[in-house]
């Protein structure tokens, strides 16, 4: 891909000459994580907010440890939100509270049929990991750039939502493309649905859909924020890249690409405000960065204000109608922010009159990249669609990252792991 040069795009080096030029961020260490560069914390005892830095530079038992859990609560909170939100997404805060009362909904409700479905933001979540467990994987063969590997996962899902469901002759799927739960449409945005519906590659010199700015690129884009092996700078260039071949305003790919550099630094161990902060900075050179930036910082300032969090605090944020990117990525950030725990951070993304389902599954993903898995709410996750297939592919994604090469490298190679995820 090419420098983007318009003022609606960022001037940034595109991901593939990074990856060329780059030697921190040589594919092959990317199976482990960079040393921070910043100084490091002293050790914190792990509590429901507090976690030790992934700051080492080789994988301990510890590190694998705190990594899967971060993974794991990361794709499952975005899923409880996603779901938890989807029975709301299209009422507004009044119409909320007269269907379910008036503390408005705090408990998941029946939605495509039954309590815990998610929406085609958990599915294109989905396909994004597998997409990105694909890249590292073709690596061995030489060929690296994981905007296309993205992009031909996001044309997996593509079939998912037009096929009656897998289809054995495409030997090139691989296992998640398989899954026959995930052929069901669940209100897939209208870019995503165009974007994917040919096999050209969108790009900042030629995006999809330049005037889409909803959160449908936003709310697929944490697993980019996992691969803590990669600087910030990357990890928003990767997001952005793959964010326009479907959504190709600066709001939407900016918000998708600050989306991942948060979930990356939570992902580290920073705390919220500081990956946000982080966030904030990397945005600064980019055109078109300022409704984001804005964004964010009306985000903060509503977080350190001393009144309680409300519904109407929540609206506050989104000066629209709450359905931009860049809106539904304040309103996500500061119900994180304000959070007592969890539940209680998911019920305020979610209770507003904005996409209930986005900020649900945006809130979602940066509690469970801060706290872990085991912070998410047990009674939500039991009835949570896909669960088994999530955790999988979470389990699947934090192997990958960690013993990579002892799965498809030049001294082993595991031809059942090639099976799930083939290089073709």
């Amino acid at each position: 891909m090419d420098t983007a040069t318009t003022a609606d795009t960022a001037p940034a080096t595109s991901l593939a000459a990074s990856l060329a030029t780059r030697p921190e961020a040589d594919p092959a260490a990317a199976a482990q994580p960079v040393v921070d560069a910043r100084p490091a914390a002293e050790p914190e005892a792990e509590t429901a907010g507090t976690r030790t830095p992934l700051t080492t530079g080789t994988w301990g038992r510890t590190e694998q440890q705190d990594f899967r859990s971060r993974v794991r609560g990361t794709l499952l909170g975005s899923a409880i939100g996603d779901a938890l939100g989807a029975p709301v997404a299209g009422l507004s805060l009044d119409g909320i509270r007269t269907t379910h009362g008036v503390e408005g909904l705090t408990e998941p409700a029946p939605a495509h049929g039954r309590r815990g479905t998610v929406t085609a933001c958990t599915q294109l979540t989905l396909f994004t990991v597998d997409g990105l467990i694909r890249a590292h994987v073709r690596r061995d063969t030489g060929t690296w750039h994981p905007p296309t590997d993205i992009h031909r996962a996001y044309l997996r899902w593509a079939a998912t939502q037009n096929d009656w469901g897998p289809d054995e002759r495409r030997t090139d799927d691989g296992w998640l493309a398989r899954q026959e739960w995930l052929y069901a449409r669940r209100g897939p945005d209208r870019a995503c649905t165009t974007g994917f519906a040919d096999t050209i590659l969108g790009t900042l010199d030629q995006p999809k859909n330049p005037t889409a700015r909803d959160a449908a690129a936003t709310t697929r884009s944490a697993p980019f924020g996992l691969l803590v092996g990669w600087e910030p700078a990357l990890v928003l260039q990767l997001a952005v890249e793959c964010a326009v071949q479907s959504h190709g305003h600066p709001t939407a790919y900016l918000s998708a690409g600050a989306f991942a550099v948060i979930v990356h630094g939570l992902t580290r161990g920073d705390t919220l405000d500081g990956a946000v902060r982080r966030a904030l900075a990397l945005l600064a050179d980019r055109p078109g960065h300022q409704p984001v930036t804005d964004a964010l910082r009306r985000a903060l300032t509503a977080a350190s204000e001393p009144a309680a969090a409300t519904p109407r605090a929540v609206e506050s944020l989104s000066p629209g109608d709450g359905r931009d990117a860049e809106d539904t990525l304040a309103v996500a950030v500061y119900c994180a922010l304000t959070a007592e725990d969890v539940r209680h951070g998911l019920r305020l993304a979610v209770n507003h009159g904005g996409d209930s389902s986005a900020t649900g599954a945006l809130c979602g993903a940066l509690l469970g990249a801060l706290h872990g898995e085991t912070a998410l709410p047990a009674a939500w996750l039991t009835d949570l669609e896909g669960r088994a297939t999530l955790l999988e592919l979470a389990d699947d994604f934090a192997l990958e990252m960690t013993q990579g090469p002892s799965l498809h490298g030049p001294a082993a190679s595991a031809p059942g792991w090639l099976a799930r995820y083939p290089r073709g």
